[in-house]
């Protein structure tokens, strides 16, 4: 049965939504709250705290088509993208989830009848594998039984170990036996000699994984051990690529139509025939994946940078620029396959059309810097090749080769085509080592600050210890930091060392878990509340007062919201009834920073434009700071336009007014949400007037006059593609203003204007000096000229038929001394000129060689290079001219002196 992708993804949906499932749009690739992974790697990412009982969601099943990228770590694909017909970076994953409701049999009963029902595949060509089970975990004898009572036949049901049959998200977290799903693409489905069980996880692409349904049931700890998830619960993932191969009767992906008119765009742009793509298949390949991952990974907020996750964004645009070149593009041609990528994706995801003309801009800047690294790494390349040859070394370095990869792009199988070129080989064991250690610190840095699992397994437990007795409720703490800065509740629990305590005493640092807050827990950028716990003489029963100052405020896991600080009088004890209370004054500087915030980011769409997109932000009582996605610097006159803005907005005192509603509607009302961010079903909206709506769960003033003052005190670049700026309100908007304008009384006064007047004034002063700068230039090269002139004949030596001349001159700069050489060298025609100069205080040298003196074997660097140990220094440049620097001055004459003594050791022919 043919079907269209976009058919075969919204069966998949279809179909679970008609079986209760809900729809849940998918994630960004961003996996958020979540800093053990790099990107979403497959549909389950968004759904990993419910599958850890952390958690609650109002549906019990769903289903999803998931972006997801596998780049790192265990999932990384990256290096098989291009000779592989299935192998991606950025790909989707259909999906159906369970979170306590269902296993294994309903799970498996839903596969078979999609598969043979909803996409008519042949059960003949259906195979299922399970989990043969070792010394930890049983065999999964209960999913062979469900396979064959939907009508799976026994000997299609085979059994293999962990390495093909136990799934585990990461290096920590869910994990559990899973059931996949294989399909024959042979001409033979009914001859047991074509279709056959050797075929499935063997070698070749007949048989091939299709479906993977885990049956989640255990927690992976950091040391291996495993334990029982709360519920046993169901997760599954089709490669969207691989089922539309099959139901399209493609033996590649890449010949589907989720590629192939891409591949077909490439061939147009380039006037190639149809033929070119069998001949050089892969760098088409390359170019239609990894032009997919660039516009879904820019459209995330993921710009192209040297750490991170943006290193891999750039990582993934230049091996596909480069694989253009290696196609026939000359100059950048990204920007021309994209919009293919944004036609045939933004009927699934809307974003990457709304953020088309960002995702373009920020591909061109990429692809031209990369152009410019391109040709330097290709004159290393070059260098080290003729090195080579110089050497009689026949094999370029390994380490030299991981370089060229790793700085400029250059994948290794271009340099190995390049030294055959040559006759030359790559010493590729060494590549590989370099390789491998560097993975070692992406691996390092891709936990993205890990989560200490044994700190995370102390809270949990604490969590269920308050839960059990009553002391806090089925979902928690009850937070609610909107509707007060005070609040009378109780001690539900104190932690020390991860651990219950009964009490603390003065000056013992601790936890104080209460069974309700009002403080705010950092989030959205906004830090967390200070304040003070107290037990007031009224509440205290005899048992004493005490007051703990907090100091932080931090939720480790959904449910558990902890007050960090110490002990300042008494002794605290869990079940006292207490006021907790938070720094007022220090609240409301932070919120009208984060409402100062929305209106900034609402300015900065207005003034540069619709992709402006947030990419971080951080909101303190003293400041804010906001980064945002923008690929070049704010002009002055745009500041002024943004701040004047906010400022504006500040006077019209328009409300500031929250909202809580369900996710898509708050969408649909044009809210903005942070790629950063995990939303739930249903969704705080701030809403100022018609100016600005954003998802945020922090706090904010009720009125924007509230604000007092916005003033921006600084602006500049944090990243590839991304700006910051940072600004003061209210109070330190006044200070930083008044410090401007006592600044500018005093030039006024020292200038004799108005402070109005200053700027005039300053312009016509600096025009003054720089007509002085000219003319002092102008004396300094006539100067020089005189001096080139008047050098005596006697001052030029002969050295073995060489002209020689040194001598030591007044240049103010090494520009002034450069020129001089070149008089020098224009008076004697041919030969050799140095010429040495202090210059702030340091001794320089330039040393000359004429064309004609280089052919007879002299050369300027090792001149210099000899000179210069002379001074304290080295040098280098070319034959005809090199340069070098140095510490002692006192000895610069003595260094042209011995310059004629250098060129006399030669020997010339």
């Amino acid at each position: 049965m043919y079907m269209t992708s976009d058919e075969i993804r919204q069966t998949f949906l279809d179909y679970f939504s008609e079986f209760g499932h809900a729809v849940v749009a998918s994630s960004p690739l961003i996996p958020a709250g979540d800093p053990t992974l790099l990107f979403a790697n497959s549909g389950m990412v968004q759904f990993k705290d419910t599958f850890l009982g952390l958690e609650k969601r109002p549906y019990a099943r769903a289903t999803t088509a998931q972006k997801c990228m596998r780049v790192s770590g265990k999932h990384n694909d990256f290096e098989n993208v291009g000779p592989s017909p299935r192998h991606h970076t950025f790909f989707e994953m259909l999906g159906n989830f369970s979170f306590g409701d269902y296993f294994k049999k309903e799970a498996i009963q839903f596969a078979w009848d999609l598969l043979t029902t909803g996409y008519g595949l042949d059960p003949q060509r259906l195979w299922f594998t399970i989990f043969e089970g070792d010394s930890q975990i049983p065999p999964d004898e209960e999913a062979a039984r469900f396979w064959q009572e939907v009508g799976a036949p026994p000997e299609r049901i085979l059994r293999f170990g962990r390495k093909d049959n136990f799934w585990q998200m990461g290096e920590t977290g869910p994990a559990g036996p899973n059931s996949e799903i294989h399909y024959y693409r042979g001409e033979h489905p009914n001859d047991p000699a074509h279709n056959r069980a050797e075929l499935v996880n063997g070698d070749g692409d007949t048989t091939l994984e299709i479906w993977n349904l885990v049956f989640m049931q255990y927690e992976l700890r950091s040391d291996g051990s495993m334990v029982a998830l709360p519920k046993p619960s169901v997760d599954t993932g089709a490669g969207l690529e691989r089922v539309a191969a099959v139901l399209q009767g493609k033996d590649s992906n890449y010949d589907t139509d989720l590629f192939q008119p891409i591949i077909q765009h490439t061939l147009e742009l380039l006037h190639q025939p149809p033929s070119d793509y069998e001949k050089r298949g892969a760098s088409y390949r390359v170019i239609a994946d990894h032009a997919r991952a660039v516009t879904f990974l820019i459209a995330d907020g993921v710009n192209p940078s040297n750490e991170g996750r943006g290193y891999v964004t750039r990582l993934i645009l230049r091996r596909a620029a480069r694989h253009g070149q290696l196609l026939g593009f000359e100059g950048p041609f990204l920007g021309d396959i994209i919009p293919k990528v944004i036609e045939l994706m933004r009927g699934t995801y809307p974003e990457v059309e709304q953020r088309r003309d960002y995702i373009l801009r920020t591909v061109r800047a990429e692809e031209e810097k990369f152009l410019q690294t391109l040709r330097v790494g290709s004159q290393m390349l070059d260098d080290l090749i003729a090195e080579a040859k110089r050497r009689g070394v026949t094999e370029i370095a390994g380490q030299d080769a991981f370089r060229l990869y790793d700085t400029y792009g250059f994948p290794l199988d271009l340099t190995r085509e390049v030294a055959r070129e040559n006759n030359m080989t790559v010493d590729e064991r060494e590549f590989r080592a370099a390789m491998e250690t560097a993975s070692e610190r992406s691996r390092s840095a891709s936990t993205m600050g890990k989560v200490d699992d044994v700190a995370l397994r102390g809270y949990r437990s604490a969590l269920e210890e308050l839960r059990a007795p009553g002391r806090l409720g089925g979902r928690g703490v009850k937070y609610d930091p909107y509707q007060g800065t005070r609040v009378e509740t109780t001690v539900a629990g104190i932690l020390q060392g991860g651990k219950l305590v009964e009490s603390i005493g003065v000056g013992e640092r601790a936890q104080i878990v209460l069974a309700e807050t009002c403080f705010y827990v950092e989030g959205g950028g906004q830090i967390s509340d200070i304040g003070t716990i107290i037990r007031a003489p009224r509440e205290s029963n005899g048992s004493g007062d005490w007051e703990f100052r907090v100091d932080d405020t931090r939720q480790p896991i959904p449910g558990l919201i902890i007050h960090s600080g110490e002990i300042a009088s008494g002794r605290a004890r869990g079940g006292d009834k207490v006021v907790a209370e938070v720094d007022a004054a220090r609240r409301l500087d932070i919120m009208r920073n984060h409402t100062a915030t929305h209106l900034l980011h609402a300015e900065l769409r207005k003034v540069l434009g619709e992709h402006v997109q947030q990419a971080g932000s951080l909101v303190a009582p003293d400041r804010l700071r906001f980064d945002f996605t923008h690929i070049r610097p704010v002009t002055a006159d745009e500041s002024a336009q943004i701040q004047a803005g906010v400022n504006q907005a500040i006077l019209e005192n328009y409300p500031v007014q929250p909202y809580q509603l369900p996710y898509k509607e708050a969408i649909g009302r044009g809210a903005m949400a942070l790629f950063t961010e995990k939303y739930g079903d249903v969704v705080r909206m701030m809403e100022i007037d018609d100016i600005s709506r954003e998802l945020c769960g922090g706090t904010h003033v009720q009125t924007t006059g509230q604000i007092g003052l916005f003033h921006i005190t600084a602006e500049a670049s944090v990243g590839a593609g991304v700006r910051r700026i940072e600004a003061v309100t209210a109070k330190r908007a006044y200070e930083e203003l008044q410090k401007g304008m006592r600044v500018l009384e005093q030039v006024s006064a020292r200038l004799r204007v108005s402070p109005e007047q200053v700027g005039q004034k300053l312009s016509t002063l600096i025009e003054q000096v720089e007509a002085r700068d000219k003319e002092i230039a102008r004396l300094h090269r006539e100067l020089a000229k005189r001096q080139a002139q008047g050098a005596a004949q006697e001052q030029v030596q002969d050295v073995d038929g060489i002209k020689v001349l040194a001598r030591l001159v007044d240049a103010p700069t090494l520009e002034f001394l450069r020129e001089q050489s070149d008089y020098f060298r224009e008076r004697i025609g041919s030969g050799v000129v140095a010429v040495g100069a202090v210059i702030n205080d340091k001794p320089n040298l330039i040393v000359a060689v004429t064309p004609d003196a280089v052919e007879r074997g002299l050369d300027a660097r090792q001149i210099i290079g000899a000179a210069a140990k002379l001074i304290g220094g080295g040098g280098g440049g070319k034959p005809t001219l090199a340069q070098a620097g140095g510490r002692d001055a006192s000895k610069l004459q003595d260094a042209l002196d011995f310059i004629p003594a250098i060129i006399a050791e030669r020997k010339y022919k």
